[in-house]
């Protein structure tokens, strides 16, 4: 945004908006507080419209600290910093922090602490190459194109302006492109896993998650009365279940051992962020349940993370372990073992 032409409109544009699009991700500090913790408050605050002026106060404070140390010189001598509108600009690159991280299937909570509700858009992977590959070119490019024009003896003009404009904005243009693409697949999925019924059963919520690089393929979830069916969907078809790997999650029914998981600090805040929420409770053996030691544990997973091809399932899992008394001895996000606790 900066190189597209905000940075010609202010000294230290390119600065502050680079600070501002990263500084909401300081709520990884809350981390020092504990897994469970440090879960809750990831995308919360930071990640806020009310949070947004604040967290671009602090980044326009900064960036005015080091231009105070720095003599207050700029690259630019004829072009001044303008507070207010790097305050505004700040704002900005905190709103893009915002925009972006609601496209992927994680999602935000934008109306925090108002509401603790989560919003995602579900149409791109939690890191996407496709977009990371346009904006770096859109980065690139000019300082290639400068390296090869120097190269064969080209003569530079001196430009009083910031070059990499037009590489910048198609660069943008771009990244819309690929959202554009990404939205019209995801509502094909959506529409085809809506079309037909699971075993008899007709959908209840269905849902499709995406893929990295590929737009047309999707992870789909569908919530029945009695189960959860999770399988592939080829948007570009579209067809349902293609590779014949549809699962069935039937829903498990509820005991005093998962209520009482539930009711934990973690319990609610993940039940709070989940999706389509799976617990499984295990008893552990008697020798590490004496003198109060852990004799359930109870794990938590979001079946839009369950990709039918990941070696590994339950990454953003969660786990808690009672006693006998169904009191908490550990609360953890993160994967969990028995290995451990046994």
């Amino acid at each position: 945004m900066g190189r597209a032409g905000l940075n010609r409109k202010t000294a230290l544009a390119t600065a502050t908006l680079t600070l501002a699009a990263e500084a909401p991700d300081i709520d990884i500090l809350s981390r020092f507080g504990g897994s469970a913790f440090g879960f809750n408050h990831h995308r919360g605050f930071t990640h806020s419209f009310l949070g947004i002026p604040l967290v671009a106060a602090a980044v326009v404070a900064f960036i005015y600290l080091l231009w105070r140390l720095r003599g207050r010189k700029t690259n630019n001598p004829d072009l001044p910093p303008r507070w207010g509108l790097l305050f505004a600009f700040a704002c900005l690159g905190g709103l893009s922090h915002i925009l972006l991280d609601f496209t992927n299937n994680y999602g935000v909570r934008p109306f925090w602490p108002f509401s603790e509700r989560w919003y995602s858009w579900d149409i791109v992977f939690i890191f996407e190459p496709v977009i990371f590959g346009i904006l770096l070119l859109g980065l690139i490019l000019p300082a290639l194109f400068s390296l090869i024009n120097e190269e064969i003896g080209a003569r530079r003009k001196a430009r009083a302006k910031p070059a990499g404009r037009l590489a910048a904005t198609l660069a943008l243009l771009g990244v819309f492109a690929c959202w554009g693409v990404r939205d019209y697949e995801h509502r094909r999925a959506v529409a085809a896993l809506q079309s037909r019924n699971y075993n008899g059963a007709e959908p209840i919520r269905t849902s499709a998650y995406p893929y990295w690089a590929n737009p047309f393929r999707w992870h789909g979830v569908i919530e029945t009365p009695a189960f959860f069916a999770t399988m592939n969907v080829d948007s570009l078809t579209p067809d349902v279940d293609p590779e014949a790997q549809m699962q069935i999650h039937y829903k498990p029914e509820e005991t005093p051992i998962t209520l009482a998981a539930k009711k934990t600090y973690l319990g609610r805040v993940y039940l709070s962020w989940a999706q389509y929420p799976i617990t499984e409770s295990e008893e552990l053996q008697i020798d590490s349940a004496e003198n109060g030691r852990a004799a359930y544990i109870v794990r938590f997973r979001d079946l839009r993370y369950d990709y039918p091809e990941s070696p590994a399932r339950a990454t953003l899992g969660a786990f808690v372990l009672l006693n006998r008394d169904l009191r908490v001895v550990e609360e953890r996000f993160g994967r969990s073992g028995t290995a451990n606790t046994r």
